[in-house]
This record gives C-alpha cells, structure tokens and sequence, in this order.
C-alpha cells in the first residue's frame, strides 16, 4: 500500500518559476509555476519491489537519471499550485502501483453453445432455402 503524499515531502524538491496563463499582472511579479522533482531510486518511503513496478510503468516520464517531474501552473496562487502536484504526484504514484486482476478463461456454458448452434443452424436452412433446387 501506497503512503499518504504527505510522506514524500521530505524526498520531494519543489521549484517555482513565472507562469504563464491567467494572473493579470500577478503573473509578472509572483513565482506562482510550481515545478515537482523526485528521485525514485533515492526514495526511502518505497520498497524495491515498488520502485521496479513504478519504474516499468513510468520509465518514459523519467529522465535519464530516474528523475520524476511534474509541473503545475493551473492556479494564480503558488501554494494551490504545489498541493496541485503534489496530488497530481501521489495520483501517478496510485496509478502505477495498481496492479489489474488477472483474467480467468472461462468457457461458454452448454446452453449457450446450443444457443449458438441452434441460431447457425437456422441460419443455414434460410440461405438453403433460397437456393436454386437441384
């Protein structure tokens, strides 16, 4: 199980910069872009096990050196942005470490494969009906 985002904080290095988008003249002045970066194999909140899974599922939005970064411009406000990607993060790191049921074959059951014959079967008398006699 995944921990709480809250957990990450320590691993985690936020940077910001100007945004653009919406701020008026706000958007001159504050620092309101929030840039996430995270090393995943640094990481001390993860088990071995959890950092292989997240790196195969999220091996292409990593750089080069395992760096995870995440970016969020959506707000005027610098602290709304941050809890911004930081759900944005946590959601990824969720999403990743989701492992999917696996399917069991089934076989379609007696009365459904008569079902289908009996339905191919009347089929086939409608076309041979239609045929020229010999």
């Amino acid at each position: 199980m995944l921990p709480p985002a809250t957990a990450f904080l320590p691993e985690v290095v936020f940077q910001t910069s100007r945004a653009s988008g919406p701020g008026g003249q706000n958007v001159n002045k504050v620092e309101s872009r929030v840039e996430l970066r995270w090393h995943l194999l640094d990481s001390q909140v993860l088990t071995d096990e959890q950092k292989q899974l997240i790196l195969e599922k999220l091996g292409p939005q990593l750089t080069a050196d395992g760096l995870l970064l995440l970016t969020a411009q959506d707000d005027r406000s610098q602290l709304r942005n941050k809890e911004i990607v930081l759900a944005r993060f946590h959601a990824l790191l969720l999403k990743s470490l989701h492992r999917p049921k696996p399917r069991r074959a089934t076989k379609p059951s007696r009365g459904a494969v008569r079902k289908r014959l009996e339905g191919k079967k009347i089929q086939s008398d409608k076309k041979a009906s239609r045929r020229r006699p010999e």
